[in-house]
């Protein structure tokens, strides 16, 4: 079709573009003139395509449209009319002109918020759902008929920025092109719109945000989001005007530590912290507010309120003078109304709009990569001066980044202080879950309260991943060189280990690892990881092809891996730390970024993992962890669109579910490692110590909840006796109790549940007529501890034989070893593949043996032996796909072939 396209903005640049590429002949661009010399952006795009382009200042004067204005346009045969966004009032003899007549997005679910305001009001009103319509115009009112509507979900802390970004500028252009082509196929409604429902509300400019305070929290918060960024809602502080932006509701309690500042109207003072400035409604609800902007211009974090300006100015080097100097060339090129840039050139009191904040973010990158800026680093830092030396400042590491604000809880224990952050870690910061939502996490070693934790609610789910993609998408992690990006990670186990005794301890108390062995496996491997995978960073590569029967011949064809995008992990509470490294460290060095959920009952060194993650410089929405139910959270990661890759450790029941959800949702890749029953065999040719040793290892390490754990050992019947008997022996010998003492072998199971099930599984036992030799039941002492326990005559049918227990309680099972094949048939007749163990000096049989156990991981001679270079994972419903090794980073990669002839 012809297409008359009428308005201006980036919106309808894109718009023009799509409907070019959609095979439509755009006949003439009518948009709004030049401003200080610059073009509109769509004008700009449309001038360059040779498309003729009108730039009238107005369409009517005195109510009559302006005869030649209107011949201009009719002489272009437009068969239709489009307007994206336009803000100048067009005339209906143009409107009705064109034969198919003309459509208008208009950002809102029409018939409500009709107007020119429609996005603010949608906020200020707290919509639940937004979206936008496309219509055919009328006279200015917004009232004709409907072509089409889209619609999304209004998130709590949503802006008008960030639902435009999200939602109305990306879905809007698909929209108002698929609306052309409904037209251009026959097929476009044109549905009456109601009066019901309906709302029309007037432009918000500054005159009319004017914050009124004897509202709730919530009222407030709408308001205050409602008009961010544009007009900006202000209020009167210390005798001038202030304009608050960045709002989000928040615990009362998140004032608690501040600096009290009065606001004229307010409920009560308002309280300056370092999170922002915390504001109070009616109702004695909070909120905070992120930046304020002053009558000059100058905009500053809410944190710095009594501290801006105070930093003195920093001298440049010969160096950075020269890269002040290209700056300065950059702020004339953008500034051309400018005769001369001074210090105290103002960016914006000089001209500059939006689109040039978005330009000079990009010249910057261009001409110093380490300096990444935001754009509201640019609002913040307005003269030439100011911007300077911000940039500097960033360049040498010195920029006065925004404090990673940290909610502690502290305790004295272990012979020092831990501090364990408890919040959500989403885009970088710790913040309360919707609704202030928390749970109590317990100490499983006297069922004491350690804290509250926050619990992630959907709407955080949401957040996280649009963090997360944003990170991948736009951020400098998508963009960072390999080798920094090992760089970093590797500076995180550094961190890590200048950590790992509070690390230990924080385990400790919240998983039940016994102090020593945290320190050293669920710490001290964790560290490893990240170390290990640090160096792979630089090493992806891909590979090139021969291709033979391809004509011609001259063809060139390779591959590329490349990084999925944005993944979700899920741990289970056995390694709390550990499971985290062996998923987080390969996705990372992969180039993804993570939303994690750790298992509800063991958040806190996830939490942790977060505050030094964020210390090592990872940037915002490459980590995001989420403290929650598998049923809430866990369930909204695996039906996210978003997320393209999950990888779960934990039950295989579990497993399934999520295996399905992510098929259902979006086809998203998969890794599970879940459920064991791994066989251990022992002949009587072993080692016997050895074989003793490590089979109490291969069962209760880690108080048994181990993934690998031997849940059945085989025992040769000649040495059956022998092994019981020594095994109970150092049984014995095992001291119960405080996982903190280093003396401690066995510590208290993870939780209460665990412990129930453990109880009732070797009840379960002792009813199908398993012989119970030691252990059995629980621990006469606060806590969560279940005694080491060892089963005998354990027949191939019981249900004990079959299940895990993922506990303390060794399963033994007598075979005859002049029948290797029978045993291996035994060991093998289970659904389960995890991992599997032998024990004999004779070393065809090791090798007959290892080869015909189905399971993932075979130890010979040894058990529990993992390694970080080492691929670990199951076979059946144990599972599919690695962690640890090379292969772990293909779980976290895509493979691209491209053919290129010449």
């Amino acid at each position: 079709m012809k297409i008359a396209v009428i308005g201006q903005s980036l919106f309808g640049q894109e718009v023009y573009k799509e409907l070019r590429k959609d095979g439509h002949t755009i006949v003439g661009v009518f948009t709004i003139p030049d401003k200080d010399g610059k073009a509109d952006p769509l004008a700009a795009e449309a001038e360059k395509d040779g498309v003729p382009v009108f730039k009238f200042p107005r369409w009517r004067v005195k109510g009559q449209a302006i005869p030649e204005v209107v011949a201009q346009y009719k002489a272009t045969g437009a068969e239709v009319n489009v307007l994206p966004f336009c803000s100048q009032f067009i005339p209906m003899e143009v409107i009705d002109h064109p034969k198919h007549g003309s459509i208008i997005y208009h950002p809102s679910l029409l018939p409500r918020h009709r107007g020119a305001s429609a996005i603010n009001w949608t906020l200020i009103h707290g919509d639940k759902k937004g979206g936008f319509t496309v219509f055919w115009a009328d006279d200015g009112l917004d009232t004709g008929p409907i072509l089409l509507q889209r619609e999304c979900d209004v998130e709590p802390n949503d802006t008008v920025n960030t639902i435009y970004k999200r939602f109305l500028f990306p879905e809007g252009i698909k929209g108002t092109v698929e609306a052309v082509r409904l037209i251009a196929q026959g097929k476009a409604p044109r549905i009456p719109q109601t009066e019901e429902g309906a709302t029309y509300e007037c432009i918000q400019k500054k005159d009319n945000a004017k914050i009124d305070w004897n509202q709730s929290a919530e009222a407030l918060h709408n308001w205050i989001r409602g008009n961010d960024k544009v007009p900006g809602a202000w209020a009167e502080v210390d005798g001038q005007k202030v304009t608050f932006y960045g709002s989000s509701l928040v615990d009362a309690s998140t004032a608690a530590n501040g600096q009290s500042l009065e606001i004229p109207g307010a409920s009560r003072p308002g309280i300056v912290t370092k999170a922002g400035l915390v504001l109070f409604g009616n109702d004695g609800e909070a909120l905070l507010v992120k930046n304020l902007q002053f009558e000059d211009g100058k905009m500053i974090a809410a944190s710095q309120y009594f501290s801006s300006g105070s930093s003195a100015a920093v001298e440049l080097t010969e160096e950075e003078k020269t890269f002040a100097e290209q700056m300065r060339a950059v702020w004339q090129s953008i500034l051309t109304n400018v005769s001369q840039i001074e210090d105290s050139t103002d960016f914006f009191k000089s001209g500059a709009a939006s689109m040039d904040v978005v330009r000079l973010v990009e010249e910057v990158k261009l001409r110093a990569s380490s300096c990444q800026l935001q754009n509201e680093d640019i609002y913040m830092n307005t003269t030439f001066q100011d911007f300077i030396q911000m940039c500097v400042r960033k360049l040498r590491g010195e920029d006065d980044e925004e404090e990673l604000v940290v909610d502690y809880v502290e305790k004295n224990i272990n012979n020092m202080t831990i501090k364990m952050p408890h919040e959500l870690f989403i885009n970088g910061e710790f913040v309360p879950a919707e609704g202030g939502k928390t749970y109590k996490t317990i100490n499983p070693a006297d069922g004491t309260v350690i804290c509250d934790v926050s619990l992630a609610q959907i709407s955080d789910v949401n957040k996280a991943v649009a963090a997360a993609k944003e990170a991948f998408e736009e951020g400098e992690w998508g963009k960072m060189n390999p080798r920094d990006r090992g760089r970093l990670i590797y500076k995180l186990a550094d961190l890590m280990e200048q950590h790992q005794e509070e690390l230990a301890t924080i385990e400790a108390i919240d998983s039940g690892a016994v102090y020593t062995l945290a320190l050293k496996t669920h710490v001290g491997m964790s560290i490893q990881t990240f170390r290990y995978f640090a160096g792979w960073c630089d090493k992806i590569q891909g590979s090139t092809i021969p291709i033979n029967q391809a004509r011609p011949n001259r063809n060139l064809t390779f591959t590329k891996r490349e990084p999925v995008g944005v993944c979700a992990i899920v741990i289970p509470w056995n390694y709390p730390l550990m499971m985290l490294a062996w998923k987080t460290a390969a996705c990372l060095a992969a180039g993804n970024t993570v939303v994690l959920k750790p298992a509800q009952v063991t958040p806190l060194t996830a939490l942790k993992f977060a505050e030094l993650a964020a210390r090592a410089g990872l940037p915002k929405g490459v980590i995001n962890i989420l403290p929650g139910s598998g049923a809430l959270a866990g369930q909204c990661l695996s039906d996210h669109p978003d997320v393209r890759k999950l990888g779960f450790t934990g039950s295989t029941e579990i497993g399934k579910q999520i295996m399905k959800s992510c098929a259902v949702s979006n086809v998203k890749k998969v890794s599970l490692e879940l459920g064991g029953k791994s066989p251990l065999i022992i002949f009587s040719d072993c080692d016997m110590d050895k074989a003793v040793r490590m089979g109490m290892s291969s069962v209760f390490f880690n108080k048994g909840e181990n993934c690998i754990a031997a849940g059945r050992l085989f025992v040769e019947d000649t040495i059956h006796d022998q092994f019981v008997k020594r095994v109970v022996e150092e049984v014995k010998k095992m001291k119960i109790g405080d996982p903190l003492d280093r003396s401690t072998d066995h510590g208290p199971q993870n939780h209460k549940a665990h412990l129930d099930k453990l109880v009732e599984y070797c009840q379960t036992g002792i009813k199908e007529g398993a012989t119970l030799v030691c252990g059995g039941k629980q621990v006469a002492r606060p806590g969560f501890f279940f005694e080491p326990t060892v089963f005998t005559d354990v027949q191939d049918h019981m249900f004990i034989a079959k299940e895990e227990s993922f506990g303390p309680v060794m399963i033994i099972s007598k075979f005859k070893g002049s029948d290797v094949d029978d045993v291996l048939r035994r060991a093998n007749a289970t659904e389960y593949g995890l991992a599997s163990g032998v024990f004999t000096r004779d070393i065809n049989k090791a090798l007959y043996v290892s080869e015909k156990l189905n399971a993932g991981t075979v130890f010979v001679n040894t058990y529990n032996k993992t390694d970080v270079a080492s691929p670990f994972g199951g076979f059946k419903q144990s599972g599919f796909g690695k962690d640890l090794g090379q292969e772990a980073l293909n779980e976290y990669l895509k493979i691209k072939a491209v053919t290129i002839e010449y």
